[in-house]
């Protein structure tokens, strides 16, 4: 018999329409059949007066079926007239007038018409969204969020409207309620209405900053000055934070730079004569790279054995080719292999292209799994005076 399609199957095909289409129908209502407007009809299938003799109760319960239907949409009939049954009355397609009534199929209708409602509210504050096709992030949040949520959004966006370049810094940000914490909880939403400008600078990218068209923060970098006459020059500074263009402007010449992962390691370093740590840059670490009195010095970077720490030894080669590492190589790891702990997100990004020898066997054992899954060694685990010694074989 011809697929005669019943209220539940029905319903469940409506609502997987509804998951896959129903941002974009929020303000570019198109139907899920392409070829058609709404109202949109899904047909219900159409039984032969052979398959009607065959088999009468499933053709009796699929009309009784829809006979009962209660919405939302209506079941539209058609009359036929059979030789050996005669006239039959039997339902045809159901008739859907918008994406609202797929939605209460859905069991999405309350969070639709919130959504809807408060597109229209919100693209009074922000019209580039008249009209637009939202993302699945932005009609979650117009369903879910609460209404001082969508008040602080909407106010956001009209300053940012009628201030679209101030220069100002995020705190600075003259918003009722608007705190940072909310707002880096809702940085792609945010960066997902304002992409829908038009002419929405391209190159700024994923760059919040720039599309609200705020001054960003100064790059900021911290030093441990390890050697007594460099320290004498800044007034007998040990530990030195400030910003990068500042740092890179200093006037001296470090015969040794030991740039260190961790904050904890870089405190914990004793004097070394003409020597200053980088500490904590992490994957910024390709920003040495603006220092010019890194250019005279003898490099080292030691970070931790996971393929992140391996990966920013990588970066921090592109900046100098020079660096080279210390205590990042397959020995170490294997010796201290009772201190290993796993690294919860390993690298997925391009393969390092500036590992050297052990470096790059280490890092090709840690993706393979040659040692254990997903292993990491913290640098801040290795035995201290391990380390000390490390120190004196790098400076010779």
């Amino acid at each position: 018999m011809a697929k005669l399609l019943l209220p539940e199957a029905a319903s469940a095909q409506l609502a997987r329409h509804y998951q896959r289409g129903h941002a974009a129908w929020l303000r570019a209502p198109e139907p899920p059949d392409a070829t058609s407007r709404w109202p949109w009809r899904l047909p219900l299938g159409s039984p032969t007066e052979a398959e009607a003799t065959a088999q009468p109760t499933g053709v009796r319960a699929w009309v009784q079926a829809w006979q009962a239907w209660p919405g939302p949409g209506v079941v539209q009939w058609h009359t036929v007239q059979w030789p050996r049954l005669g006239s039959q009355h039997l339902p045809q397609a159901l008739v859907l007038p918008g994406p609202e009534a797929l939605a209460d199929i859905a069991g999405q209708g309350r969070r639709w018409r919130r959504a809807s409602a408060r597109l229209g509210s919100l693209a009074v504050a922000w019209p580039p969204l008249a009209g637009a096709t939202v993302s699945q992030r932005v009609f979650d949040s117009l369903a879910d969020d609460t209404d001082d949520d969508i008040q602080r959004l909407a106010a956001l966006l009209h300053w940012v409207a009628t201030q679209p370049a101030s220069g100002l810094t995020l705190r600075q940000l003259p918003v009722p309620g608007l705190h940072t914490k909310w707002l880096e909880q809702r940085k792609a939403l945010v960066l997902d209405l304002l992409a829908l400008r038009p002419g929405a600078d391209a190159a700024a990218g994923r760059d919040l900053h720039a599309h609200l068209g705020l001054t960003r923060p100064p790059v900021r970098l911290r030093l441990r000055l390890l050697c007594p006459q460099l320290r004498q020059g800044v007034g007998g500074l040990t530990d030195l934070e400030a910003p990068l263009a500042e740092l890179a402007a200093l006037r001296w010449q470090p015969q040794r730079v030991l740039v260190v992962e961790n904050l904890d390691s870089g405190l914990a370093l004793p004097d070394l004569a003409g020597t200053v740590a980088v500490l904590k840059l992490g994957h910024a670490v390709s920003q040495l790279r603006q220092l010019p009195w890194l250019a005279g010095a003898q490099l080292v970077y030691w970070g931790d054995i996971d393929t992140h720490g391996l990966v920013m030894l990588d970066k921090a080669r592109q900046a100098w080719p020079q660096v080279q590492s210390m205590l990042m190589d397959p020995a170490t790891l294997r010796a201290h292999h009772s201190l290993c702990v796993e690294e919860p997100q390993p690298w997925a990004g391009p393969t390092p292209t500036l590992l050297q020898g052990d470096e790059l066997a280490l890092f090709n054992g840690l993706v393979q799994g040659t040692w254990g899954h997903q292993l990491r060694l913290e640098q801040e685990r290795l035995p201290w005076n391990l380390v000390l010694r490390a120190l004196a074989a790098a400076w010779r």
